[in-house]
């Protein structure tokens, strides 16, 4: 599963030419390449400044004094070993099931405090000026973060191109009419009331000032412009994800669809619908007709896999419905640059989900039963418009062509890379295009209030999948900090120091809680934050026709995992994503698609 914040619509707008850019600055610092998509540009239109944002309505939870910006140069001491190092597994799971416990706690006072009294106001909003939080991105991260921040010592504001957050680990079912896109997107503001969001795109970030500037697509009737503001921050946060990366693979950006956004998957199941109706038109070959209805998926990882299998569903239970008589010119090709596919996952669930996609099926009379293909070894030399070249010279030709093979880095995350230098560069041998952070997430070479996340951050000490439980765990290990009150420059007296490398202490007024008590047993270290470790909840893949795979390693070092497939993969599978929906309205919504989809089929009707 791979769920990140990552650019729609508005947020591809740049010059023509900034493919060829990002491709040579990530070879200047180390990164793979990666092209980012490109629209025609947009006049400019004057500066403007937007006023500072006014107070929100309170909410119901109170958090101690935010610490003080740093200001002023110091030295920094190193950090204790024993915070460099992560806690033993058992009390690191005695920690989370204790913060558990403080979070039940604190949510039972805050009840029995509201019976106590109907006429009791919720806590006032921090008087005086409050340090301001900017949050860059909508994605798995951003979403966890705001979900759990307590803001009344914070004025928050939220920049995107994206007014909703996406849960995209379901785009392949959106793609096909499995589920549909409103069902599984959420609008931000319903995430945290108590800030701001401006739908605009982050060009740039000055950390010597604290400023970002910001760009908004403005569009009245058929001419649109480009409105630019600067928001000052006191605190920002990248959390904006990663970019398709093609790779420089010549032909992909312009002929293959990618799985990212919705507006991905609504052009991908209009295509699916097109290539259909295209075959049925009359006068066409067997071999034209057999073409069209050849879709490619190149990348075999979760997404590519996912993909495949969602459109097998749709090609053996709507297909015999709407086009039965054009089944057998149906195939599927997956095509693999390495030896295997769902590299995650253990060798035994691998040969389960090969087993499942290309099993045989009496569905599909006339075609043998073989509609999926494996074309593992095979990589991609270039992308034509109705051709894949592939490196032994073999050539493939497609209806439709579905890239899911890799991420790349951000403009915004190779910007800032270049701007801070020093230890970013230095860094980039390991980190390859993203920003290199401490176990805190605070963005190395900086004074401690530039933090980074997810797909767009790497902890270079110990590196983490680009996941989507990383970034929600890590969104809500920082909003706990803020909401605790420690302070991220350090805790030194002036401090400001670029490169500050101390742990954030908490504030001398908080006192701290169970959870903190306990990971301060583990460390030795009391007072200060432990950095950010990573709980691996397991790994899921829907690998077709009501069959899933389910990982679960018991322990980071073990061997042993528990490991589950077929119906009882599928329904730990679905289990899994419907909870993890960000609201009861996801997931009343998503249930009542899987139970139309199985009821009455999926829809193909293009509007």
């Amino acid at each position: 599963m791979t769920y990140s914040y990552n650019y729609d619509e508005q947020d591809e707008i740049e010059h023509e030419n900034e493919d060829d850019q990002k491709e040579e600055k990530v070879k200047e610092i180390g990164g793979e390449q990666n092209e980012t998509p490109s629209t025609p540009s947009i006049p400019s239109t004057t500066t403007i400044t937007p006023a500072s944002s006014t107070p929100s309505p309170p909410i119901s939870s109170p958090s101690p004094p935010p610490p003080t910006p740093p200001t002023t140069p110091s030295s920094n001491p190193p950090i204790p070993p024993s915070l460099q190092k992560e806690r033993p597994y058992p009390l690191f799971l005695l920690e989370k099931a204790a913060d558990v416990l403080d979070e039940a706690s604190q949510s039972f006072t805050t009840f029995v405090s509201t019976l106590s009294s109907e006429n009791a106001l919720p806590p006032p909003l921090q008087t005086g000026t409050r340090p301001k939080v900017v949050v860059l991105g909508t994605g798995w991260g951003a979403a966890s973060y705001l979900k759990t921040l307590s803001t009344t010592s914070y004025e928050v504001t939220v920049i995107s191109p994206r007014n909703f957050f996406l849960f995209t680990p379901m785009l392949a079912g959106a793609a096909v009419g499995t589920v549909e896109y409103r069902s599984i997107t959420e609008a931000v503001r319903k995430l945290n009331s108590n800030m701001n969001f401006l739908e605009a795109t982050a060009t740039s970030v000055d950390t010597e000032s604290k400023t970002i500037e910001c760009e908004s697509v403005v569009c009245e009737g058929n001419s649109c412009t480009i409105d630019s503001f600067t928001v000052p921050y006191d605190y920002a946060i990248v959390t904006i994800g990663a970019a398709t990366n093609t790779f420089g693979i010549p032909g992909v950006r312009e002929n293959c669809n990618f799985l990212k956004q919705i507006s991905d998957a609504r052009r991908i199941r209009t295509s699916i619908v097109n290539c259909f109706e295209r075959a049925n038109l009359p006068g066409l070959t067997e071999t034209q007709k057999r073409a069209t209805l050849t879709f490619a998926v190149i990348g075999a990882g979760p997404t590519g896999v996912e993909f495949a299998s969602e459109l097998r569903d749709f090609v053996e239970q709507d297909g015999p419905v709407f086009y039965p008589h054009l089944l057998p010119y149906v195939r599927i090709k997956v095509i693999e640059a390495s030896s295997t596919i769902l590299a995650p996952f253990d060798k035994s669930l691998q040969e389960s989900a090969i087993a499942s996609l290309t099993r045989k099926t009496t569905v599909l009379e006339g075609s043998g039963g073989d509609i999926t293909e494996l074309l593992l070894d095979s990589g991609v030399a270039e992308v034509k418009s109705n051709v894949i070249l592939l490196n032994d010279g073999r050539e493939i030709p497609y209806g439709l062509s579905v890239w899911a093979a890799g991420n790349g880095p951000m403009p915004l995350t190779l910007s800032l890379i270049d701007a801070i230098g020093g230890e970013q560069k230095d860094a980039q041998p390991v980190a390859r295009g993203r920003l290199a952070v401490d176990g805190w997430c605070r963005v190395k070479g900086t004074d401690g209030t530039l933090m980074a996340f997810g797909d767009c951050s790497c902890q270079v000490e110990n590196q983490l999948p680009a996941t989507a439980q990383v970034a929600s765990q890590q969104g809500e290990y920082l909003a706990k900090l803020f909401s605790r009150g420690y302070d991220f420059t350090g805790g030194l007296p002036g401090v400001g120091v670029v490169g500050c490398s101390l742990p954030p202490p908490l504030s001398p007024s908080t006192t701290s809680s169970l959870a903190e008590k306990v990971a301060g047993f583990a460390t030795g270290n009391t007072g200060y934050a432990v950095p950010f470790q990573f709980l691996n909840l397991g790994i899921l893949a829907y690998t077709g026709a009501g069959s899933a795979l389910a990982q679960v390693q018991l322990t980071p070092d073990s061997k042993r995992k528990i490991k589950g497939t077929g119906q009882v993969g599928f329904g730990i599978w679905r289990s899994v994503y419907l909870s993890k929906q960000v609201s009861g309205r996801n997931r009343l919504l998503v249930l009542v698609d899987w139970v139309k989809a199985k009821s009455f089929g999926r829809d193909i009707t293009r509007l």
